[in-house]
């Protein structure tokens, strides 16, 4: 939980904006995102507007699009409203870290158990994603929304949002270079094998504090999968389903499953049967499975808990 700065706006959409989400420093989040509070005091909510160096109309689109799905894992927008030149959304609150900042209250990248559990939870959300036709084409550090439930995935749309097909989208405000494919990157169509380079390049942050990291830095069960992940032909890289069976069958020791050396499509209305079993998993298991988390970002989560209930809403401006 940050101090708002003086260019914050007090409202987001009706409700008084509390708090930031991010730290003034970060400048790959996609979003503007608060903290903000009914008038009533009833409701907390996550409020989010866009970029002011980013496409409103564009940035709503993919709002309304997230409104739309209900995909275990992916952060659950309510309310989507605005203007077409200042939309915002929301959704409900829980007590949530950005990734960046966990790593922040952590002192450093987190231990590999949290790493291997974060893993497969964003795998399965994703695995779940593109069985359902869905690529989620956001997936970056900031993106990751801890809290002791598990983890959410925001930013849904970033790539979408940044540029239309067609328009190189390196070096756009709130991308995170380090996450962005090539192919979408250069103008490409955001797919699934996207959101798979940019799962590894969140692994390679968890574990290491940076997104493009040296093999030997790598812990032996991450050493493989996050090179195949950020191979530059997405038809090397696994998919969602393969990564979440690398990180859940013996890995530490288990080589990553690639995909067949033939090319291979990825329509969005007729997936893969072995995608199709990894799916049908994941609806029966709760994709926001708690992750074991170390001691200072459980800390820092209550911190922001005890904040959050403490803040008091601004009174109203006299009238006289």
């Amino acid at each position: 939980m940050e101090r708002l700065r003086h260019d914050d706006p007090p409202h987001t959409g009706p409700h008084i904006t509390l708090a930031r989400l991010d730290a003034e420093s970060e400048q790959t989040v996609p979003a503007r995102r608060f903290i903000a509070r009914s008038t009533d005091g009833d409701r907390t909510f996550l409020a989010f507007l866009p970029r002011t160096d980013v496409d409103p109309t564009r940035w709503a689109i993919e709002a309304e699009g997230a409104r739309r799905l209900s995909i275990p894992g992916f952060l659950s927008v309510g309310e989507v409203g605005g203007t077409a030149d200042l939309p915002w959304c929301t959704a409900p609150y829980v007590p949530a870290l950005p990734l960046p900042a966990a790593l922040r209250a952590h002192g450093g990248p987190l231990p590999k158990p949290a790493v291997r559990a974060l893993g497969a939870s964003l795998a399965r959300t994703l695995s779940t994603a593109h069985t359902l036709g869905v690529t989620h084409a956001g997936l970056s550090p900031a993106a990751v929304l801890l809290t002791t439930e598990g983890a959410l995935l925001g930013c849904f749309g970033a790539v979408r949002a940044a540029a239309p097909d067609g328009m190189r989208r390196s070096g756009l405000p709130g991308l995170d270079s380090g996450s962005l494919a090539p192919e979408q990157a250069s103008g490409g169509r955001p797919r699934p094998l996207g959101d798979v380079y940019a799962l590894g390049a969140v692994l390679a942050y968890a574990v290491t504090g940076h997104t493009v990291p040296e093999r030997d830095e790598l812990p032996p069960f991450l050493r493989e999968l996050i090179p195949a992940c950020l191979s530059r032909d997405p038809e090397r890289r696994p998919q969602a389903h393969q990564v979440l069976t690398h990180l859940e069958s013996h890995p530490e020791t288990r080589p990553v499953s690639r995909p067949e050396t033939h090319p291979v499509s990825h329509p969005v209305s007729h997936p893969e049967p072995a995608a199709r079993t990894a799916a049908h998993r994941a609806t029966v298991l709760d994709a926001a499975a708690p992750i074991p988390l170390p001691a200072p970002v459980i800390a820092a989560l209550a911190r922001q808990s005890a904040q959050v209930l403490a803040a008091e809403i601004p009174a109203p401006a006299s009238l006289d």
